[in-house]
């Protein structure tokens, strides 16, 4: 319990810093939030006015504790760009790249297990080339690359799934689906890519202990062996990195959803950037890093269940 209690201080005095360092990086970034409201021919004290009013004259420190503020009572703001309230589009966007990145890390460990544990039980021989290889490969190659691929076969050429858009699980589940497969797999190869690696090495060490002689000598199946005892030992690490890669989804989450025109969490904030909208900036910065912090402190309560040396410690 004191394990997990530390963890949680640790997210929240991170999730403090990481507000503290996004408002100031974002008030130091050229442009003016009052002219951006009103445009460039607006008249001079119509934009000494609305300064006023936004309290954009306050001192930082002042305007960081409004911002605060509203993020905990929900007063995030409205969008300079989407004339929206921010809670509103957050609460869409985070749907939908919920979605793909619960899809990516599921593509990720159904593949990369299996052929990580395939690699270590045949090591050194030609079955542990080719899945190294296949990691490798996947590890090299830009998540963009892959989704470039996707299109190109099974969009373009097959027409199995479409090739850009988003559909909102709500309305139609299957639908939403066949939107998600392809930008999940292009995420997904490379976090498999990493994860298989992992299995591999985390396998390999396992197989070479002594509790894993002593279930061989006494007759127990080598699959047993393997699926029960090494890998229900090997599986602790390679959660606690599938879990450390969330925050790799959501760096690459951008320029995927950017690439297949999906309307989630990365096209927002690329959508923010791009058009300089200030707040919606600090709000997409600030929820991808609680998403991620969060994560990780989710797969440390898992990895307390699955390891009882550190339940009893």
């Amino acid at each position: 319990m004191t394990y997990l209690v530390n963890r949680l201080l640790s997210v929240i005095l991170t999730l403090f810093l990481i507000s503290a360092i996004t408002f100031g990086v974002t008030n130091i970034l050229p442009g003016d939030v009052a002219m951006m409201i009103m445009g460039t021919q607006s008249n001079p004290e119509a934009l000494a006015g609305l300064r006023e009013s936004l309290g954009l004259n306050d001192p930082l420190i002042v305007q960081y504790g409004r911002w605060i503020g509203g993020m905990v009572t929900g007063d995030w703001g409205n969008s300079l760009i989407f004339k929206r309230p921010i809670t509103e589009l957050l609460a869409q966007k985070i749907v939908a790249s919920s979605l793909l990145v619960v899809m990516s890390m599921g593509f990720a460990l159904i593949c990369a297990v299996p052929l990580g544990v395939w690699a270590a039980v045949h090591r050194d021989k030609w079955q542990d080339t080719a899945s190294s290889s296949t990691a490798l490969l996947g590890i090299s190659l830009p998540d963009f690359f892959w989704g470039i691929v996707l299109i190109l076969v099974f969009a373009r050429w097959l027409g199995w799934f479409p090739s850009s858009g988003f559909a909102d699980p709500a309305q139609d589940f299957w639908l939403a689906i066949r939107h998600a497969v392809l930008p999940s797999l292009a995420l997904g190869l490379g976090l498999m890519a990493h994860l298989t690696r992992m299995t591999r090495s985390t396998m390999t060490g396992i197989l070479g202990q002594e509790f894993i002689r002593v279930a061989r000598a006494k007759g127990l199946s080598e699959r047993t062996v393997v699926w029960r005892y090494a890998l229900a030992n090997a599986i602790g690490p390679v959660i606690t990195i599938a879990g450390l890669q969330v925050g790799y989804l959501f760096g690459s989450i951008i320029v995927i959803e950017s690439l297949f025109n999906y309307t989630g969490m990365g096209w927002l904030t690329y959508q923010s950037l791009l058009n300089r909208d200030i707040p919606l900036i600090q709000a997409t910065v600030f929820v991808i890093a609680a998403v991620v912090m969060l994560s990780n402190l989710l797969v440390d309560f898992l990895y307390v269940l699955i390891d009882p040396r550190i339940r009893l410690g």
